[in-house]
């Protein structure tokens, strides 16, 4: 595939919702949720198989996953292997001298960083349903 095609080739909004809704652990019922009361699982699931998503929605769907939109309408995972596997060097393990193999963060501080925005999105789910709980 050309370079010229990987940038003709369409990009499925709705199934780069669902990677990263569960990339970030997130279930269809939980989103849906977040959503609104108009919103259900099936719902979602039939939002994860639009080629297109209405940027209304886009927009909120980013929103509540943390991410930017122009992730979700961007992100082509065999674009980003190609590029990946065109830039690297792997052959022989012959690399540039000037290939750094040392990561310059700290692996550990990520995934702390990790941890605890997952813990916030918990601490918030919990508050959300204490609230409809409380409405009952």
């Amino acid at each position: 595939m050309t370079y010229t095609d990987m940038q003709n080739k369409k990009i499925h909004q709705g199934r780069n919702i669902k990677r990263f809704r569960e990339m970030l652990g997130i279930k269809q019922e939980s989103l849906a949720f977040e959503l609104g009361d108009d919103w259900n699982q099936k719902k979602v699931s039939l939002l994860e198989q639009k080629e297109t998503v209405e940027s209304d929605i886009l927009a909120q769907v980013a929103k509540i996953l943390k991410v930017p939109a122009e992730a979700i309408e961007n992100f082509d995972e065999e674009n980003a292997i190609n590029i990946i596997s065109n830039t690297a060097s792997f052959d022989n393990c012959q690399q540039p001298a000037f290939f750094n193999n040392q990561p310059t963060f700290n692996p550990l501080d990520k995934m702390v960083e990790l941890y605890e925005r997952m813990l916030e999105q918990q601490k918030d789910m919990i508050e959300k349903l204490e609230k409809l709980i409380e409405k009952k």
